[in-house]
């Protein structure tokens, strides 16, 4: 027996895993070239033609443009389905590959990455709404979504890093650029129906309990975490080479590949809030020892906590928000955790040389173990936006 999601068409499980599957993989496809960029760009600053200050705003400049436009990609997503969008986005991602490989300056530059903030918005909604098309195992699906994803980068980053070595840090777009463009062919499977959403709400509201928590998740483990990792750990990491620092980074995706589908496997056993709660407590009492100066363990285990809470938020949104707002509620849960993420490491950068660590990640993990107990409220009526 099938069940219709919010798009009007059958959402049958094995249809659903399958549309879910395809959707990640085009992100998967996609990803890398920002991935690799996120290593390169700041160690070969003068091959792309900026400065240090600029490969920071460059990297950053994906997540402003997606605070600002991800309520535009959510209309287009809506009106034009999965298919087309999809397409677009890793068409997108192509064109954006190649402009790294071949174009130098800042100006030249920011451009693709405006562009690919849009196409990874687009990539990241479509994933998540097609893993929870169907409430029956949304979080074991959103679980697995994240593994396929994760999958992109674990291959690209240390391969980027070795041909960086070797061959220096453009080559390797040229071969991400064609990965995207396979990504064009993928996508092209996906359903193409739109999804209803209903009509668009002008007034300003006050953030959700979800909303600060997505915010809060972005801000300490996507900033503030990141940012101290280096700050903290600078004396004792030993001298390295950019492949030391690409397997680094691919081990943070390898975590999600191994534990994402756990933590949704988990979610669908317990209940997504429950384990949203657990694990975000437990995060804390974390991120407190992180910021009293045991650096390498607490940092292992916030990768394994932040892992096995990826798949969560997705599930809770989709079971509160059942109808057409589904995809809108989607949205706006990226849009605070991109800010989140967004103002830590500014917050981080500034704060980090002045005051106690132990005062820098006590006060963020106090905040966050506040929202997640916050989020178990069920929402005022059936159907309405979670906040």
């Amino acid at each position: 027996m099938t069940t219709p999601d919010s798009a009007g068409a059958p959402a049958d499980s094995p249809s659903t895993d399958a549309h879910s599957r395809r959707a990640s993989a085009t992100l998967a496809m996609a990803l890398p070239g920002d991935t690799v960029l996120y290593l390169l760009l700041p160690m070969y600053a003068s091959h792309f033609g900026v400065s240090l200050a600029e490969a920071g705003v460059l990297l950053a400049a994906n997540r402003l443009v997606r605070i600002a436009g991800y309520g535009w990609v959510a209309r287009f997503y809506a009106r034009r389905g999965d298919r087309p969008t999809c397409m677009l986005a890793a068409a997108a991602a192509t064109v954006c590959a190649l402009g790294y490989a071949t174009l130098s300056g800042f100006w030249a530059l920011v451009p693709l990455r405006l562009l690919w903030g849009l196409s990874f918005a687009a990539l990241n909604l479509s994933t998540q709404a097609m893993s929870t098309a169907d409430p029956r195992g949304a979080a074991r699906r959103n679980g697995r979504s994240r593994a396929v994803i994760a999958m992109g980068p674990v291959v690209a980053l240390p391969l980027g890093a070795w041909l960086a070595e070797h061959w220096g840090p453009r080559v390797i777009f040229f071969a991400l650029a064609v990965v995207a463009l396979a990504g064009v062919a993928v996508a092209r499977g996906l359903p193409g129906h739109p999804h209803p959403a209903p009509a668009a709400r002008r007034r300003l509201r006050l953030p959700g309990s979800l909303d600060t928590w997505s915010f809060l998740e972005g801000f300490t483990l996507d900033g503030l975490f990141i940012i101290g990792l280096s700050y903290l750990g600078k004396d004792l990491l030993p001298a390295g080479s950019v492949v030391v620092a690409g397997a680094v980074l691919a081990l943070r995706y390898l975590g999600e590949i191994v534990l994402s589908p756990i933590g949704g496997r988990m979610a669908d056993r317990v209940g997504p809030e429950r384990l949203l709660v657990w694990l975000s407590l437990t995060t804390a009492v974390v991120l407190v020892g992180f910021g009293a100066g045991w650096v390498w363990s607490c940092a292992a285990a916030i990768v394994v906590l932040r892992a096995l809470q990826l798949p969560l938020l997705p599930p809770i949104v989709a079971m509160r928000t059942p109808g057409p707002g589904r995809v809108q509620a989607l949205a706006a849960r990226s849009v605070w955790r991109d800010i989140g993420a967004g103002t830590g490491p500014m917050l981080a950068g500034l704060v980090l040389p002045l005051v106690t660590p132990i005062w820098i990640y006590s006060v963020p993990a106090v905040l966050l173990s506040w929202a997640a107990l916050a989020c178990v409220r069920p929402p005022r009526k059936p159907g309405q936006d979670p906040g």
